[in-house]
């Protein structure tokens, strides 16, 4: 494997080989003052999802983001829930069945490769744009997918321009075997949402390391 995790195949690799401490590794987050569940929240309230609305969430993970989804979009909603990693799915389903969700759909694929539905109600990628190497175009075509009106909702990371940008190869060490790499810090998606998406937005948090980037179809 390569030293900075830039390509889809070391990233499914990872995670592949990961997703047994996934959760912890969230869990550690907090011991870094790093609050990942109110992003999360946050993630949501941006896309401000309705009853009934289909959503597609691009890096789904173990499907933490489920039950969030789910309050809002209630049973009559749907979530397809996209991953590149089998391991990780595997978990997002267990997820499922314990909570007895019939309403969620688990595809396994690349970013790249999904095939998005035409006329969907929103779309958000946690913490995974930034390994996608062809994430300008997966943006364009999530936009085009997407109903009028409805986002675009990414949160994810990038160099700070102030001081905590020293901090950055820490956060890097202590990350690195879940892929993070210095290289990904280069890949700006907030820029894409501006190109393919109206309204764009983008906030940042934790001193500059992640944001959330928002944007409306045309």
């Amino acid at each position: 494997m390569g030293g900075d995790f830039t390509t889809r195949e070391e990233i499914r690799d990872v995670y592949d080989k990961r997703a047994g401490i996934y959760a912890f590794a969230v869990y550690c987050c907090y011991l870094l003052g790093f609050p990942i569940g109110k992003y999360r929240r946050l993630v949501i309230e941006a896309l401000a999802p309705q009853p009934g609305d289909t959503i597609i969430e691009i890096g789904c993970g173990t499907g933490m983001n489920f039950p969030l989804l789910e309050e809002k979009i209630g049973a009559e909603g749907k979530i397809v829930g996209v991953d590149i990693s089998q391991a990780m799915l595997d978990r997002a389903d267990k997820r499922i069945r314990a909570a007895g969700w019939q309403n969620v759909e688990l595809i396994h694929s690349s970013a790249i490769d999904y095939d998005f539905p035409d006329g969907i109600d929103g779309i958000i990628a946690v913490g995974v744009l930034t390994y996608e190497p062809d994430y300008d175009a997966v943006i364009e075509r999530g936009a085009a997918a997407l109903a009028p009106g409805k986002r675009w909702i990414i949160f994810d990371y990038k160099m700070p321009t102030g001081w905590f940008r020293y901090f950055v190869p820490l956060f890097i060490w202590v990350y690195r075997s879940f892929g993070i790499s210095l290289a990904l810090f280069e890949r700006t998606s907030w820029e894409s949402m501006k190109r393919h998406l109206r309204n764009a937005k983008i906030q940042e948090y934790y001193f500059g390391l992640i944001f959330i980037a928002s944007g409306e179809a045309p």
